[in-house]
Formats: C-alpha cells, structure tokens, sequence
C-alpha cells in the first residue's frame, strides 16, 4: 500500500481513497456487462440452445461468445437516438441516469474483505468507513430511490404501455418493501446495530442465514422484486405489455436501464452475503487473510448472482394479483412474525 501510494506521490490513506472508489464503481459495472454475458450463455445451457456465437474477435475467435459483449457496445453507441414526438424530452433523457446513479451508489457501504492493518494505519474494504452514521439503512433508502427513474421513464414516455410498466413496479416496490424492512430490522436487533462491519463481525460463529432462515426467506424474495426479475419482472413484462418503460427507449439510454438492472443484480446479492451470509467470513477460518477473505466474498456474490440469473430461466412468471397476494398474505407475515420471534428470544436473554 505505502509503495504504491509513494510511486504515485500520495499519501497512503488518499491513495487507499482513490483505489476504494475505483473498485466500487468499477467492480460492479464489469461484473454487470459480464452478467449480460452469462445470461444469455445461461439461458442457452438452460434451454439447450446454442448461445451467442456470431460475434469474432478480430473474425477469427468465438471465446464462448465473449466478444459478443464488445458487439452489443458498440452498437448501442452507433445506434441512431430516436425521442418520440410526444414525450417530454427532458425527463425522457435524464430517467436512465435516475435509475443508474443509484444502482451504482449501493455498493459503497458493503465491506468486501477483511481490514488491512499497515503502519499502523487501518484500512477499510469499504469506501464509507465504519461508524458513518448510516450503515445498512444507506442501501436501502438508495435502492428505494431507483424506482423514481422507472416512474421517470414510464411517464415521460407517453407511451400506455410504459405508463403500464411504471405503475406495476411502484405498487411492486412499495408491497415488498415493508417486508423486506421488517426483515433486515430483525438482523438489526439480533446484532445490536446496523453497521455492516458489526453485522459481518456478529456471524464470525454462526451465519445469520440459520437463526434468521425465514427472514432470508423473506428478503431473498423481495430482492427479486426491488430487482424486477422474473418471477416478478411486472415493470417489463414483453408478454403483455411490450417491454413496460423500456419501449420508447433505444441506443445508450436503453443501454443504461437494462445495465443499473444487473448492477442492481450486483448490490442485491452483495446485501444478501453481508446480511445472512458471513459476508467476507471464511467458513472454519477463524481469522481469514485479507487476500482469502475478499477472495470468499467475490465468490459469494458470483453464486449469488447466478442465482439471480438461474431462477429467472427456471421459474415461470406469476399473476400479477398473485404477486400482491405474495407480498400482502404471505412476506409481510412471515417478517413480522420473524421480527417478533427474534425479539422474544432477545427478551429471554436479557
């Protein structure tokens, strides 16, 4: 750390400043573009189709149909950016940059490895430090706020059919949040706090995902609604309703909705490793290396992710009233009815 940050003429802490935000932004992006990637390689597996394979790299290479995420760039940047003549061009434009912003700000409370501790400095794999105030409250109010771009977008659209999609996914957001919340305030009193490094320290003996399985249940579920992913992608639905806000949409704006939706994948699967699984704890190792332990993380949030992306290609799409039955009748329930169980085993404790 102090080597690099002296080859640069910086200080050690504002060169572990500038490499945080660097690996925050950056990591999540390039696992998103190659998320694109693994979904349609998935799919095909899945589907026992053969894939992406028309793209080359330099007309010789296939590389699995990796090249393929270059093609797609390129594209989006060449393609030609049609606005619709009734739609309101200004909230038209700025919608994808409202639903981006905040599917990339999401990671930045999450630790994604052990503290390093080098000439008596300590440095945090987490670009908020610890004791910030906001901890695991911070993603959450910054994950409800990418809604307002999908309303943005729906509405400016003038579009029925993404008026649709907008409706759909705010009455979607609003039935699971409350279950979701309840959820993660459960883990909150379990640990005696909400800052994610406590909450990670808290399962150095036992991962919350064994005393808290319903809750996990709970929010494993709601995050496939916040995401929009199938069985609960309403907001887009190309069955019946074209493709929701997205139909107005083409080129790099398109680009950017259909990216903060796999990087939202990302922040997803990064808050279900931290809250119920260990996050960058190492199962049987009680004091991890650095290296080991951000190493356990990544590899947690890939399974994740393939989850993600499993699921969506295995499990059929719901009614949508079947949806307002799940979060209403049955998430809200068994959160609430978790919150209480975890508070009465508290009370007996003392």
């Amino acid at each position: 750390m102090e080597f690099l940050a002296r080859l640069l003429h910086l200080q050690p802490q504002t060169f572990w400043m500038i490499a945080k935000v660097i690996i925050v932004f950056a990591g999540p992006l390039t696992l998103a573009a190659l998320l694109t990637w693994v979904e349609r390689r998935g799919s095909a597996m899945i589907q026992d189709r053969i894939g992406p394979n028309r793209a080359l790299l330099f007309g010789r290479w296939r590389l699995l149909g990796l090249p393929q995420l270059a093609a797609d760039g390129i594209k989006f940047f060449l393609k030609e950016d049609l606005v619709t003549a009734d739609a309101n061009k200004a909230l038209f434009w700025l919608a994808p940059f409202l639903a981006f912003v905040p599917a990339m700000m999401g990671f930045a409370v999450i630790p994604f490895g052990r503290s390093l501790v080098q000439g008596g400095q300590t440095y945090h794999m987490s670009l908020l430090e610890p004791g910030n105030g906001m901890g695991m409250l911070y993603p959450l109010a910054i994950g409800s706020v990418a809604v307002y771009g999908i309303l943005t977008a729906a509405w400016s659209s003038n579009n029925k059919w993404s008026i649709l999609g907008g409706m759909r996914a705010s009455a979607q957001m609003v039935s699971y949040e409350l279950a979701m919340s309840l959820a993660v305030v459960a883990i909150f009193l379990r640990t005696g706090g909400y800052d994610p490094h406590e909450i990670i320290a808290h399962q150095a003996v036992l991962w919350n995902v064994i005393p808290q399985f319903f809750g996990f249940l709970v929010f494993f579920v709601c995050m496939f609604a916040e995401t929009n992913r199938l069985p609960f992608d309403f907001a887009e639905g190309e069955s019946e309703i074209v493709a929701g806000f997205h139909t107005e949409y083409g080129s790099m704006k398109f680009a950017l909705l259909q990216l903060s939706e796999y990087v939202h994948i990302v922040t997803a699967a990064a808050l279900i490793v931290t809250l119920y699984f260990g996050g960058w704890q190492v199962p049987f190792v009680a004091a991890p290396s650095v290296t080991l332990s951000i190493a356990a993380f990544v590899l947690k949030l890939v399974f994740f992710c393939w989850v993600f992306i499993w699921i969506r290609w295995t499990v059929p799409r719901f009614r949508f009233d079947q949806l307002m039955f799940m979060g209403w009748k049955v998430m809200l329930p068994l959160s609430l009815g978790n919150l209480m169980v975890q508070a009465f085993l508290m009370y007996r404790r003392g």
